[in-house]
Formats: C-alpha cells, structure tokens, sequence
C-alpha cells in the first residue's frame, strides 16, 4: 500500500491512502486569530497552519470529530466546497447542511460507510468518544473517533487508522480494541485542554493510557500546543509513553511535515 499522513496543524491532517484523500477536521485559522472553542469560550490560535485550503488535492471525504471551531472553523465554512462529503456526527451533519454542505453524512456510533475507487475500498466507521465526562459531557458538542480501513482489494487485510477526536479516556473506548484487530496508526488528539479547570481532552497521561489501551503499530501525538486552552504540552505525552513499561513506536511529525505510512501488520487479526 501506498499511503502518507500530513500534518497540517491542530486536528489538521491530509491522509492519503492509495486513491483516496481525506481530509481531518480542517483548522486554517492563522496565529493570532480567535476562534469559538464553545459555551461561550474562545481562545486565540497560537500558530499557523502549514497550508491554505486552497492547496488542497482533491478531496474524496472530511472526517470531522465534532462540530467545534477549532476543527471546523469559519475559513473551512467558506473555502471548502459545497459538495465534499463530511463524514460527521449527526449533531454536526445537520448544522453543516444548513450552511449549504449538501453531502455532510451523519454516522451514528459504530455506523459504517465505504467509499469505493476501482478495487479499493475505504470503509469509515464512527467510534465512541466523549469531550468531557459526567454532567459537563450534555453541555458540549457530542464527538466521534473514526476507524479508516482501506483495502486494496477485495478480500485484502486492511490498513487501519484509528483517529481518536477529542476524546477522554472512557470504559467505552475498550470496545474499539474488541471490535478490530490490530490497528496500524493512531492519531492522538491531545492537548489537555481545560476551559473552567475541567480537562477536555487527552493530556499526556490519558494519552498514554489510551496507546497502552489500543496497542496500535504506530502513534502520531495531534492537536497540542496550538491554543492557548491547551495545558499539556507534547513533551507530558512523550515523557509519560516512554516511561511505560512497553515499548511503544511514537512518531512526532512537525507541521507541514509528511509521514510515509507503515506497511501493514497483521498481529492480533
């Protein structure tokens, strides 16, 4: 399999996957500029994306975790085009329809659907996430991890890209390592970001217990030090994974850097 990740910034990914382009919840907001995060909180980014929208390839889908402005923002509003799929959570499918995305696709947890490209086929599969835990988690934007399968061919074991969205860990998650096998790349949204001193995604701690939890071939950290409601930095994240007691492949790409996707491997299936 051909296949590479860029990171863009943030959440901010270009996943290529032999035909098929994705784009992950796209953030080209610019340093200095301000965004909604939500419930009335805004925070300015504090860098800049690696590319404009209008470099872009093609684009076959969206996958977008949740509906916050820091993952699709009023630019993405704007630039992006009308008629790409946006692979999301009802809760954001149904607002992306009335700002004119005809093809915002609600995937309900655990919902499946497959793109297809001669032989090759990418099926996406919507996973449990939760922005924040207890009472707090009815006030915020309901979120999705994503399962991305591609296969070459029919019948073909496939490459599997967990990308985990705003997310804490939570017993559900377990459930992700139940249903598949081994998972090929994880992309780790991190960030400890807290609005009120209320953690609202992975800091370095969860984050390596989500690795220890999922066990995937490779990991690349997301979504830190970007605004300025992030607390943990990268470095909580790669001190507390490199003290655990197994040994764990973390790649740290750098914005506009792009990463070459491993090939595939078959433990566990």
């Amino acid at each position: 399999m051909t296949g590479s990740l860029q990171f863009v910034g943030n959440a901010t990914t270009v996943l290529r996957l032999g035909p098929f382009t994705v784009l992950t919840d796209p953030n080209f907001l610019h340093k200095g500029q301000w965004t909604h995060i939500g419930q009335g909180i805004v925070s300015r980014r504090l860098t800049d994306p690696a590319i404009e929208i209008a470099d872009l390839p093609a684009l076959d889908a969206v996958v977008l975790s949740h509906l916050h402005g820091d993952h699709f923002d009023r630019v993405a509003s704007r630039e992006l085009r009308r008629d790409v799929p946006v692979l999301t959570t009802p809760h954001a499918a149904k607002r992306l329809a009335r700002r004119g995305f005809r093809e915002a696709a609600p995937l309900r947890t655990w919902e499946t659907t497959t793109l297809s490209r001669g032989a090759a086929r990418l099926t996406i599969t919507s996973l449990p996430g939760a922005h924040a835990l207890g009472p707090l988690r009815r006030l915020l934007p309901p979120v999705m991890g994503t399962m991305l399968e591609y296969r070459e061919t029919a019948g073909a074991v496939p490459f599997r890209i967990y990308l985990s969205g705003d997310t804490l860990v939570h017993p559900a998650l377990s459930g992700i390592r139940d249903r598949f096998g081994g998972i090929d790349l994880a992309v780790v949204h991190l960030g400890g970001t807290k609005v009120l001193g209320v953690l609202l995604t992975m800091d370095g701690r969860q984050g390596a217990d989500l690795v220890e939890l999922l066990a995937p071939g490779v990991t690349v950290p997301v979504h830190y030090e970007e605004y300025g409601v992030m607390k943990s930095p990268l470095s909580d994240f790669t001190s507390e994974i490199s003290g655990r007691p197994r040994s764990f492949d973390v790649r740290v790409v750098g914005r506009g850097e792009t990463f070459a996707l491993p090939p595939s491997t078959e433990a566990g299936r």
